[in-house]
């Protein structure tokens, strides 16, 4: 399963507007060179966050977005969601009669469900809060561990 852009943007651009602090109003166009993303497409993007209360905007000269709420506050899923993005690893549409295949539910559909399920679940439980203090354990931090881990240990001389 792969997240779209249109997600995995509005992920990047949130955790940018909060690694900044809750302080000034961040410009768009800051967020969108740091991040590398289109002005016009995280203008969409923002658009949609501030209908959903994710984030506010501010108007006039030094005016940007600020978060519509403590990062610690603000889940992954949320965002994901906000921006019309499904949480899903199913092929089928939602709730259709006519299923995964004309026949109906592919033999392996309920995993691919319970997937999705879980992928939100774990969404849900992460903040972008999180992700800007890094206590989201990545493959970085799983090969600094294993690392630490697989290094030989020395005596001292006399032990």
């Amino acid at each position: 399963m792969k997240l779209s852009t249109k997600g995995r943007y509005a992920v990047m651009a949130m955790v940018d507007l909060a690694s900044r602090g809750p302080g000034r109003p961040v410009a768009l166009a800051e967020i969108a060179s740091r991040q590398e993303i289109s002005l016009s497409y995280l203008e969409q993007l923002f658009a949609k966050l501030r209908r959903a209360g994710l984030v506010m905007s501010v108007r006039g000269p030094g005016g940007g977005y600020k978060l519509g709420q403590h990062a610690d506050n603000l889940r992954i899923a949320d965002i994901i969601l906000a921006v019309d993005e499904p949480i899903k690893a199913t092929r089928c549409q939602e709730k259709s009669p006519k299923g995964c295949t004309t026949q109906g539910r592919c033999l392996t559909h309920d995993l691919w469900e319970e997937l999705g399920r879980q992928i939100h679940l774990y969404l849900s439980a992460v903040t972008v809060g999180d992700v800007v203090e890094k206590r989201v354990l990545g493959s970085s931090g799983l090969h600094a561990k294993r690392a630490e881990d697989e290094a030989p240990v020395f005596a001292a001389a006399g032990e």
